[in-house]
């Protein structure tokens, strides 16, 4: 894995993220929408409001907005009727992707997916042709510097699966979806603040990419994450630090 940081990784994926900060809030509110209409308004009785508020929050997003879009939810109001829908698929040099989508529209939706992948060296798959290789899962990672035996101490009081640290200090905890709001809640008032958390799709193997191969996975993702209809993508791939 000569070349691979998951540090560099994890900093490239949230730089490009806060360059979309824009279309990010778009997102964060429909799945906000969607949640509250799913699970009511209260973040305090439906976890997965919680997640999207916390989110939200993440992102800087006005809490007056959050409010209006969960009250929208809640409201069942017509313009909340997203169907979400996963997608499978290739993108370079056999890394994997998951496409997780909020849509009124599924045939625009599959037609836009399709055409990223197929333009840029991707295709896309059948229902379960990749899932295998992910895990649903809750997940915190620390920066280096961050005290691994307090968080070690904290996740394992509070139900976390597996804790793991690399050369570079780099924590991560995983655990079951349905742990992620006790385990949020446990890291904050400890005072542990992730760098990265949430509820993800992830991967159980990865496959590293290098020069022209990493420049189009990247490629593939930033298109497919500027879709409209694309809440998260998810690879097994990971770059070259140096790529």
């Amino acid at each position: 894995m000569s070349g691979h940081s998951k540090w560099a990784n994890i900093q490239h994926r949230k730089g490009r993220q806060d360059a979309k900060r824009g279309k990010l809030w778009t997102k964060i509110i429909r799945e906000v929408t969607v949640a509250a209409r799913a699970g009511g308004p209260d973040p305090d009785s439906n976890p997965r409001l919680r997640l999207a508020w916390d989110k939200a929050t993440a992102a800087n997003m006005p809490k007056d907005n959050i409010l209006r879009a969960a009250q929208r939810g809640s409201g069942n109001a017509e313009d909340t009727n997203y169907e979400e829908i996963r997608y499978e698929g290739y993108g370079v040099g056999g890394a994997a992707v998951i496409i997780d989508c909020m849509t009124d529209n599924r045939q625009r939706t599959v037609s836009e997916v399709r055409h990223t992948l197929t333009k840029n060296g991707g295709n896309l798959g059948t229902d379960g042709s990749v899932s295998f290789m992910f895990k649903h899962c809750g997940q915190f990672i620390f920066a280096p510097g961050t005290s691994e035996e307090k968080v070690m101490d904290i996740a394992l009081e509070n139900g976390a699966e597996d804790v793991q640290s690399d050369e570079e200090g780099v924590i991560e905890v995983v655990c079951e979806p349905g742990q992620y709001p006790a385990l949020k809640q446990a890291f904050d008032a400890a005072g542990l603040v992730p760098e990265v958390h949430d509820v993800i799709m992830k991967a159980l193997s990865e496959v590293q990419l290098q020069g022209e191969d990493a420049e189009r996975m990247q490629r593939i993702i930033d298109l497919l994450e500027s879709l409209d209809d694309v809440q998260d993508v998810y690879t097994t791939a990971v770059f070259d630090e140096t790529a």
